[in-house]
């Protein structure tokens, strides 16, 4: 824009002697508007001087056509509207002079597009132009048609640009082939009519014409495969040739740049080289010499030097090269980090990023550079320091830099400490062998760290604990010990493992015995809830876990009642709530607090990091470099079955609904705790004809208040482990306890029986009986047959509820070697319920010599009207390997 504004200001003062001059000049009107105090007063002058330039417009006047597009482009420059002398434009253009043509096309390139219709009308005079025996002239029409062509101007156009890049003139053929690449841009279909020109143009010796020619095959390979094919087969050598010429050429003063030999040219080439090579290891076998040449002659002490090393890395990355150049490579990238430049870090720390995909043994060896690079004063720099070192973590040396990154949490900056945290967390998790290195880790982090550390990652952490029966002595000791530094985990584990504590259960040997007593373990939690008071999720912790401790130690139940009363008039109405429950239970439920305070029944650990896993597998942007969680790569921590994580996407591809099926799982949850107070857990589900879900609010069933998903129609798709016995299906409440009969009449439902005897203290009675439970059978189907795998499916349907079908699926091995870890997924179109019930095993027996099986419930809302779909997929180990296998189901029965 300076460039523009310079010719606009150089050319007032041509016209500002012209006779013909008459009213502001340019360069009064450039006053006029700088001296405006206001943006009032600026729009005043503008609108005057527009004014005047469309009296002159409407009078025809062509001596004051010079003067006054040169105004309006700097009208234009400064933002308001300027459409009104587009004409003008085309006239200075038809014009025979040099300066007029010179202001016209100045004013085409500024004022138009090339989505403005008026500009086919200047077609025919660029044609002339390019056609013009003064090569000036010439060098304007390739100028705006390089700018502003459109497509249809491309085709009129390219012969006589194509008759101009074989012209004598150095500047004309370099303007033209910069012309071509608009053109190969806009019309790709020409790209075939541009191939031999870009190759001829490689054999010149200017450097402009050389940059220009190798922009064109550069653009020629992105539009072209056969362009791609042609350049490989007839321009590598002159490519590396030039780029030979260029790194050995002596000082020459027109192309120097801080002592090294237009590195414009050399960051060109290289990136041609590139292009040609990637995926052919013929072309990259032909540049590996010349390729280590520069990377080892070129300066580094010069920033245009360096800026030739990256990109010969980047080319030396990007094609077929051998490893020797490699590690070449990325050796230039750890002196890099070396550098003092911060920008010169950071591109080597992204670089590395990418090459740890092609040589992670070769950037393993700068690993001390880069944990350097974790501590740097840049914050960007860090941060992707941090990442890679994520990237460069493996199972044998993750103990030592797990070590590292714990004794930098003691110097970090406060604002750094969150995302180091959630690394050194993620690492532990993934890569760690032994529970007890994994727990002991994650306690330094809780106590180095403190608050910084995220919910997420004590939730997870509290999980591990409740599946480690082995090391909740340890761990409630260890937390004990730094109860200040995170209260939340240490509070939960002194109120589920408080006897662990004072009895000094499961000491191991390198741990010494504490004192602490009863009261002791109290102390801290009231010390803890007086403290953090503030913060409402840690206090209803505290509260919970003495209502805990008073059933572990009932000596100290009149202590704890205190304590908890104390938050009967606290202006937080959770915690006043849970104060007011907590001391009547205290107070007058004797006889079933010690089973209702009971420990928490082990988590699922496995199902915790699945669901994990998927929620932040949706939160990470698309181009992020950072590992995405894989069902290959998901490695859960201490030795937990690995279950399949894979994207539900494919599996849920059904094409005739749109939308897919929702996925709610039916494993029982640690909110699902009404549920074993009421004592109905001894329902079975397949009698009641509901679906059954998780979610579902047990209070809201019982008054008929909302929806259940079956109701309502909102799918309902299962994925559950085979052979995963503790996850067992929410029992239904059955649809007959519906006490105020708000039914619509709209509503048509089976009329269903009301259980007898129902107590909701001591369960629904086994006598339970429902009508209609005779079953219509259709043939079985074969779901699914490979080469190794065969899938059947058996048929039941209750006659009273046509749209709920009973699926028995059998699974059988055709192959010789044992599938285990087998895991059977099933999705639906929305309009299709679908619950799966526990499998057999998880173990499928080779030969056939055995099958496992599972049930599946299947609900059509659209039963007659449209028929069963599903897709399915298995996954297996073989020989520990990972096997996946997945298909449609539409050979269904009619009628389901």
């Amino acid at each position: 824009m300076d460039t523009v504004e310079k010719i606009v200001e150089d050319f007032a003062s041509d016209i500002a002697l012209s006779p013909f001059s008459s009213g502001t000049s340019l360069r009064e009107m450039i006053r006029a508007i700088r001296a405006c105090k206001t943006a009032a007063e600026e729009r005043a002058v503008v609108r005057r001087e527009c004014a005047a330039i469309r009296t002159a417009i409407s009078e025809n006047e062509p001596e004051l056509r010079h003067r006054n597009m040169a105004k309006l482009m700097f009208i234009h420059m400064l933002g308001y509207p300027t459409h009104f002398a587009q004409m003008e434009c085309l006239k200075l253009i038809a014009a025979a002079g040099y300066p007029e043509k010179r202001v016209g096309y100045l004013g085409l390139m500024l004022l138009l597009d090339e989505r403005q219709e008026v500009l086919m009308l200047v077609t025919n005079s660029l044609k002339q132009d390019l056609n013009h025996t003064n090569q000036f002239i010439v060098g304007l029409a390739l100028c705006a048609l390089g700018n502003i062509c459109s497509a249809e101007m491309a085709r009129d156009l390219s012969p006589e640009v194509e008759r101009l890049v074989r012209s004598r003139e150095v500047n004309t053929k370099k303007k033209a082939a910069l012309c071509s690449i608009r053109i190969v841009r806009k019309v790709p279909d020409l790209a075939e009519n541009f191939m031999g020109l870009a190759a001829s143009l490689l054999k010149e010796k200017h450097h402009g014409v050389l940059i220009s020619a190798i922009q064109l095959c550069t653009e020629l390979c992105k539009a072209s495969r056969d362009a791609l094919e042609y350049l490989r087969k007839n321009c590598i050598e002159g490519l590396v040739r030039i780029l030979r010429d260029v790194s050995n050429s002596s000082y020459a003063p027109e192309y120097d740049v801080s002592g090294i030999v237009d590195p414009f040219l050399h960051i060109r080439v290289l990136k041609l080289l590139r292009i040609l090579g990637q995926g052919d290891a013929d072309c990259s076998e032909y540049m590996n010499d010349i390729l280590a040449q520069v990377a080892t002659k070129t300066e580094s002490n010069k920033n245009a030097g360096n800026a030739i090393l990256y990109e010969c890395v980047q080319a030396i990355m990007g094609i077929e090269a051998t490893s020797g150049l490699r590690v070449l490579a990325i050796n230039i990238l750890g002196r890099f980090l070396s550098n003092r430049d911060n920008n010169i870090r950071y591109v080597a720390l992204n670089m590395l990023m990418r090459a740890i995909a092609v040589d992670a043994l070769a950037v393993q060896r700068h690993r001390t550079t880069i944990l350097e690079c974790v501590k740097d004063a840049d914050a960007s720099i860090r941060k992707r320091a941090l990442e890679l070192v994520y990237l460069l973590v493996n199972d044998t040396n993750v103990k030592p830099l797990t070590k590292e990154l714990i004794d930098y949490l003691n110097i970090a900056d406060p604002d750094f400490i969150g995302d180091l945290t959630v690394m050194i967390c993620s690492i532990v998790e993934k890569f760690s062998q032994e529970k007890l290195w994994y727990l002991d880790q994650m306690f330094k982090v809780l106590s180095l760290a403190g608050n910084h550390v995220k919910d997420d990652i004590c939730h997870a952490l509290i999980v591990v604990l409740s599946n480690t029966a082995e090391f909740q002595g340890y761990s409630v000791r260890s937390l004990y010990k730094a109860l200040q530094s995170y209260v939340r985990v240490a509070v939960w584990c002194i109120g589920e493992y408080g006897e662990m504590l004072v009895n000094n259960v499961g000491m191991l040997d390198r741990e010494e015995p504490i004192k602490v007593t009863e009261s002791d373990a109290v102390g801290a939690v009231e010390f803890a809830l007086s403290r953090y008071s503030a913060d409402v999720t840690t206090g209803a912790m505290c509260l919970v876990a003495l209502l805990k401790l008073s059933s572990r130690f009932p000596s100290t139940s009149e202590r704890v009642k205190q304590i908890v009363a104390q938050n009967k008039e606290n202006v937080v109405l959770e915690l006043q709530q849970r104060s007011i429950e907590f001391t009547s239970i205290i107070q007058r439920h004797q006889s079933i607090r010690s089973s209702l305070l009971e420990r928490m029944p082990v988590l699922d650990e496995a199902s915790y990091l699945v669901k994990r896993a998927t929620a932040t597998q949706t939160t990470i942007s698309a181009d992020k470099l950072a590992p995405t969680v894989t069902p290959g790569s998901l490695k859960l921590p201490n030795g937990v079955a690995k279950p399949t994580s894979a994207p539900l996407a494919d599996l849920l591809d059904l094409s005739s609904d749109g939308a897919p099926a929702s996925t709610v799982a039916s494993t029982t949850t640690p909110n699902d705790f009404l549920q074993d107070l009421l004592g109905i857990g001894g329902v079975s589900s397949s009698t009641t004809g509901v679906t059954s879900t998780a979610s579902t609010d047990i209070l809201m069933d019982l008054l008929s208040i909302g929806s259940s998903p079956s109701q309502n129609g909102t799918p309902v798709t299962d994925f559950r482990h085979p052979g995963q016995a503790e996850s067992k299906p929410v029992p239904a409440v059955p649809e007959a306890i519906d006490l105020f009969g708000s039914l619509s009449p709209a509503e048509t439902k089976p009329t269903p029986v009301v259980p007898q005897d129902m107590d909701l203290l001591d369960g629904l009675s086994s006598n339970t009986s429902v009508s209609g439970l005779e079953n219509t059978t259709h043939p079985s189907i074969t779901a699914f047959q490979s080469a190794t795998l065969k899938i059947t499916f058996d048929f039941k349907r209750k006659p009273g509820n046509p749209r709920v079908t009973t699926i028995h699926a059998t699974f059988t091995n055709l192959t010789s070697s044992t599938f285990t870890d087998f895991i059977f997924q099933a999705a639906v179109p929305k309009f299709i319920q679908l619950r799966l019930d526990p499998a057999s095993g998880n173990t499928v027996p080779a030969n056939g010599n055995g099958s496992v099986t599972q049930g599946l419930n299947v609900t059509n809302n659209q039963q007659g009207q449209k028929p069963l779909a599903m897709r399915i997929r298995m996954s297996y180990k073989v020989n520990g390997e990972d096997r996946l296998e997945q298909g449609q189901v539409s050979n269904f029965p009619s009628g389901l």
